[in-house]
């Protein structure tokens, strides 16, 4: 029962190449994941079909949801590869420099500060626009 878990438990340490290239996976995967969920190409198609809108050459309907998707994808795809490469820096960097891995900011959790900020700012600036302010960062 405790066998496979010794077996495996090598392979769980954060400097190990194995742990590394599966998390990096994780992170694309759930990059594509989360874009699927927030951002259906179809409904936005049948929306601006709605509403008067096209985009320049391509039909609307669903020629237009299949273009949103394809230019969702190539977005999607640098992007995930980015965030892959920014969480793997720090556990790379321990790797290299036999570091402890007590440090308190991995790549994931920089990646959720960095998040949080930057939608608390979007949602400062929305509150101030809709205050007929000029602007918070400029």
């Amino acid at each position: 029962n405790v066998k496979w878990l010794q077996k495996v438990q090598p392979y769980l340490k954060q400097d190990n190449p194995w742990h590394m290239a599966i998390f990096f996976v994780f992170i694309i995967f759930f990059t594509y994941f989360y874009v699927a969920i927030t951002f259906n190409p179809t409904e936005v198609a049948d929306n601006m079909k709605k509403y008067g809108g096209f985009i320049p050459g391509i039909r609307p309907g669903r020629p237009t949801a299949e273009y949103l998707d394809y230019v969702l994808t190539r977005i999607t795809t640098p992007g995930a590869l980015y965030l892959g490469l920014v969480a793997l820096i720090p556990m790379i960097a321990f790797a290299l420099l036999n570091a402890t891995q007590n440090f308190p900011f991995g790549g994931t959790s920089i990646l959720i500060v960095v998040g949080v900020g930057l939608d608390t700012v979007k949602q400062i600036e929305s509150q101030l626009q809709q205050r007929n302010y000029e602007g918070f960062l400029r």
